[in-house]
């Protein structure tokens, strides 16, 4: 399991306290054994094919059984030995029967947890879950767990993160959750539709074969060439849509929820206060419906999408709860490069833009797929100034504003006196908005569990 460290032979607590797998886990399991024998086969498809003529039908069917028995078994004693145990400052997982291991997730590390409901595991009454750890490449995840114990564990683990009463997160995962913004299905599609990736990967579906049969006059080639294309842009369009499809934003005491997947059901959750950089991006054909897409940077996360696609004005108040504060609008005026800039990069410098308010700095790029990037104060990290032998000709400078999420939004091609001037000016208020959420800290009072503040409304 990614993220976490692995010991042999080590327990997990006493046997009372430990805890298996949804007993539905073995037929996931189960297959590794056939996967070898797949992976074998199609290796060496002529060995396969050899070995396999000479078997007689009997022989074929015995060993067919002695291989659904062995799957069998496997994934039965692979489920028994599997255990899992929440402690006051740890989840271990147990695993093996001749070489136990035992992996010890910190639980302060943990970032976010996830639920996630695939089709079979819907019709099973199953859920994975899945935890955001810092550190770790992938999620690690635990599946299959019962729907209602995914969910009880998960707010066990975020309660005992947060160093609150595992009651009281209970409570509050149970209290009600206000629905924000819930993207319609036919919004979402024309949204997919109206990217330019989108038409690029059509346009040369239809192009390059067509090319192809002026210089060859050959069948084959043109439909080896046009099935692939033609299945590979049908097939990204669809999955994201499948994969975004009844798009869901609430509130909740946890944080924002969101609820999505036509197939397979993922439930995620924004972690409050965790949010480093709020993006607001615009494809160019969206420009005029006003629509955008609501990109996050999670300190220790890997969620990154708040909403797949929203009017603007849905979307400012959501990033007003995301990062309290900063209220962004488009009538905010963002300060363009000096003129200059245009022999740098030549048009594009256009799209470039920054504005400082006083809680946040907006940093704009792109000019036919623009990104305006929110970061607060308190969230700045470092800040640098950088400037290339060319730049340096026009006497301009790039400033990079590096956050906790190991991302740096960087505001090009700004007048070099004028950077210099912000990195002095940022530097200041990153330090004093870092002390007063410092002080903030200290003197806040915990909130009352299964209060939520008040909602935007069904769109």
């Amino acid at each position: 399991m990614g993220g976490a460290v692995t010991a042999p032979g080590v327990g997990a607590g006493q046997d009372g306290g430990e805890r298996r797998l949804h007993p539905v886990t073995p037929l996931r399991r189960a297959w590794a054994p056939l996967a070898v024998i797949v992976g074998w086969a199609v290796h060496d498809p002529d060995q396969a094919h050899r070995q396999l003529s000479r078997l007689t039908p009997g022989m074929l069917g015995l060993a067919l059984a002695v291989l659904l028995l062995a799957a069998a078994v496997y994934g039965v004693v692979s489920w028994w030995y599997t255990r899992y145990a929440v402690t006051d400052d740890e989840l271990r997982i147990r695993t093996g029967l001749f070489f136990r291991r035992t992996a010890h997730i910190r639980l302060e590390r943990i970032q976010a947890v996830d639920v996630t409901r695939p089709l079979l595991g819907r019709l099973a009454g199953v859920a994975k879950l899945k935890l955001d750890v810092i550190g770790a490449r992938k999620k690690d995840e635990l599946a299959f767990l019962g729907e209602a114990e995914a969910r009880a564990l998960r707010a066990e683990l975020l309660a005992r993160a947060a160093g609150a009463a595992p009651g009281a997160a209970h409570e509050a995962d149970k209290a009600p959750a206000r629905q924000l913004v819930r993207v319609p299905w036919g919004v979402l599609a024309a949204s997919l539709l109206l990217l330019v990736p989108t038409w690029a990967k059509l346009a040369a579906s239809l192009v390059v074969p067509v090319l192809l049969w002026l210089l060859t006059h050959q069948p084959w080639p043109v439909l080896a060439t046009a099935v692939p294309l033609v299945g590979g842009a049908v097939t990204s369009t669809v999955q994201r849509f499948v994969g975004a499809c009844d798009w869901t934003l609430s509130e909740s005491p946890d944080g924002l929820r969101i609820d999505r997947g036509l197939l397979d059901r993922t439930h995620e959750t924004v972690p409050p206060g965790r949010v480093q950089t709020v993006r607001l991006v615009q494809p160019l054909l969206w420009r005029p419906l006003g629509w955008v897409r609501v990109e996050l940077d999670v300190a220790g996360s890997s969620n990154s999408l708040l909403l797949p696609v929203v009017p603007r004005h849905i979307a400012e108040p959501v990033v007003a709860r995301v990062l309290p504060g900063v209220t962004p609008s488009a009538d905010t005026e963002l300060l363009r490069p000096p003129r200059r800039a245009r022999w740098c990069l030549p048009l594009w410098w256009r799209g470039q833009g920054i504005a400082v308010t006083d809680t946040a700095v907006a940093v704009r790029s792109g000019l036919l797929h623009r990104r305006l990037a929110l970061v607060p104060h308190g969230k700045v990290q470092s800040v640098r100034l950088t400037q290339g032998p060319w730049q340096r000709v026009w006497q301009l400078a790039a400033l990079r504003l590096d956050t906790g999420a190991n991302r740096t939004v960087t505001a090009r091609l700004r007048d070099a006196e004028e950077a210099a001037g912000l990195l002095r000016a940022q530097a200041v208020r990153s330090r004093t908005a870092c002390r007063a959420a410092r002080q903030d800290d200290r003197t806040a009072q915990p909130p009352e569990s299964g209060t939520a503040g008040d909602g935007l409304g069904q769109r």
